[in-house]
Formats: structure tokens, sequence, C-alpha cells
């Protein structure tokens, strides 16, 4: 398989655990449209209403701002808040989408004064795509080269100023011209239970769904830091409660759905425990590199690292030693199971082992 291949299917295997193509318009209605109605985040969202109330103030476009953390933690959501806040559109696309310059033209020349661009895994974006996007970020004006050899020209075509909200999960692959044209930066975090709960209830209110407290602190708990987890996990046990009860999720139906969905207490799925289950069982609870974990549990490396691994080094599952993954005390203890004499507890201190 070529290496564009295994790539694409690395893509849509992180896509289909992120966010499944049927669920889109769900989770659009539930998406905040100002920063009154945003929850969680706070520094990036007190630094971006300022942002926004000084861009409108000069009747100016917001500076260029790259969102990066794990999926589900509300960068689409912020890019569309900018705009709306701006009271100007929303123009949204993705790295792998824009294959070639002509692409990136298209988009750009039809962008309206003080319109907000949102390209979603900026990382992916070509090499030659990338070039086209300097100029345009500085100075909003794009270069293009007509015919070839002595006759070649350049030629410079003005743009209307616009604002760039770049998202990525792989800070670490932008390029550094790419990377400093950005005059904003915010990482995104997981959330707070408090938070997830206040997200779920909102969620709940706007499907017309009876949630009561325990329901919803029940939901929270098992989302695994993330609003698109919590608010699919509230699709799940909307339905459930809906065919083996009353129609109102309580604690009682929400712990009774999520088990049966194979979600856990800690949020842990059937793919988290595989992983953590082999590291445990069969490398001896590590350290072991994490291609090792993939061909074992018959699954992608470039999966596990954006999916599985950034959740379960939040909770202390896990930690990333010199010679690879190593599982800790609260992941014996989670699956049951009895740690080896020595096993490390959750924090960073095989990190230098």
């Amino acid at each position: 398989m070529g290496d564009d291949q295994a790539e694409a299917r690395v893509d849509a295997a992180v896509l289909s655990r992120a966010a499944a193509p049927e669920e889109v318009t769900f989770e659009r209605q539930l998406r905040p449209r100002s920063f009154e109605e945003y929850v969680g985040q706070e520094a990036a969202v007190s630094s971006l209403r300022v942002s926004v109330e000084a861009a409108r103030r000069r009747a100016e476009c917001v500076d260029h701002v790259l969102l990066y953390g794990p999926p589900g933690l509300g960068k689409t959501t912020l890019a569309g808040i900018i705009a709306n806040e701006m009271g100007t559109n929303l123009v949204t696309t993705a790295g792998p989408a824009i294959e070639r310059g002509g692409d990136l033209m298209g988009i750009l020349t039809n962008l309206g004064d003080n319109d907000v661009l949102f390209i979603d895994e900026v990382h992916r974006l070509p090499r030659a795509v990338e070039e086209l996007l300097y100029p345009a970020m500085e100075d909003f004006s794009v270069n293009f080269v007509i015919e070839k050899g002595m006759h070649a020209r350049t030629l410079k075509y003005q743009l209307r100023p616009f604002t760039m909200v770049a998202a990525t999960t792989r800070p670490g692959m932008l390029s550094a011209p790419l990377r400093e044209r950005f005059g904003i930066f915010h990482h995104l975090d997981f959330y707070s239970e408090t938070e997830l709960t206040r997200i779920v209830t909102r969620s709940a209110a706007i499907l017309s769904t009876k949630l009561d407290a325990g329901g919803a602190a029940e939901i929270a708990r098992r989302a695994r830091g993330t609003p698109r987890i919590v608010n699919r996990l509230l699709r799940r046990v909307r339905d459930y409660a809906e065919v083996h009860g009353d129609g109102i999720v309580t604690g009682a139906i929400a712990h009774t759905a999520l088990d049966n969905e194979g979600v856990d207490r800690r949020g842990l799925d059937r793919l988290d425990r595989r992983f953590l289950e082999a590291i445990i069982e069969l490398y001896g609870g590590g350290p072991v590199g994490l291609d090792a974990v993939a061909a074992t549990i018959n699954d992608d490396a470039e999966t596990l690292s954006e999916m599985v691994e950034p959740y379960l080094l939040k909770i202390g599952f896990i930690v990333r030693a010199p010679r690879g993954r190593r599982a800790t005390v609260d992941a014996y203890t989670h699956l049951n199971k009895k740690p080896p004499a020595g096993a490390t507890t959750a924090g960073q201190g095989a990190l230098f082992e």
C-alpha cells in the first residue's frame, strides 16, 4: 500500500471515531453560536473575545488564529463563533481537500471582506498550496506565475481582508513559516466533568430530552473530557431511555445504556481497553513501542496516537518511557488486574527510567 493510501486509511479511521457522517447534522444544531453560549476553554475564549471586540471596533478583520488539541474539543465551533461575532461568513474546508493551488485560489478569491476561512487539519496541506498561503495571510494577496522560461511573469492578485482560523491535532507537523504567520495561538484541553455536565444539560434542552442531574453527571463522567463525545453519548442514552424506560434520562438509565455501549465509568471504550490489555497482558505492562501494540491489536499506530493515547495520558493510565509506553498502577486497578512489583504510579516518574 502506498504512503498516500495508508495516510488516507488512517484519516478515515480517525474521523470515523471522531465524528460519523450521519451525526454531523446532529452536532451542528448543538453548537454554540456566541461566546456567551460557549462552555469551557476560559483562557482561549477570554482572549478571543477581546481580539474580536477590538477588530470589530476598528472595522478590521481578526488576526489569524491557530487552534490545536485533540479532536472534538470545539475548534470548528470557535471558528463559527468568531464569524458570528464579527457578522461575517464562515467558509470551511480541510487540508486534504485542497490538493492544488487552483483549489485554494478559488476559495480565497471568493471570500468577502473580513470573512473567516476555517481550514481543519491544516498540517495536511500540500507544500505548494501552503506557500501560496504565505502572502495571502501577510498581505492579503496571492502571487502566481504565468507562462514559462524567459517569458515567465509573476502576477499579484489582491484579496479582500480575511481571517484564517486553522485547526490541527498535530501542531508539531506544521512548518515553521506557516506557524509564524498566525498571530493568535490557543491550545484546547480536555473539559472537566462540571463543564461537560453543563454542556450535556444544554444539549438535552435543545433536543427536548428530559434529563435529570444524575443522568447528566453519569454521561459527563464517561465522555472522555470531550464535548463531541458527551453529545454523542446523550444521543445513545436518549434512544435507550425511549425504548427501555419512560423517556427520562436518569442516572440509572444512563449507567445501563452506556455499559451496553461498552463505555465504562472512566470513559474508556473497547479500543482503549484492548490497548491497555495488550500492554499489560502481552508486554508485562511495558515499556513497549506503539507500533508493536498496534500490530498486536490489529489497529493503526497513528489512530492509536491521535485517538487513544491523549486521553489515557491525561488520566494517568499510561506514561511515555524512553523505550515506549508503560501502563500505570491506575490502569491495572481499573482493569481489575494485579500490578507487578515496582509498577509505575501515575505521573512522570517513569519518563527518565
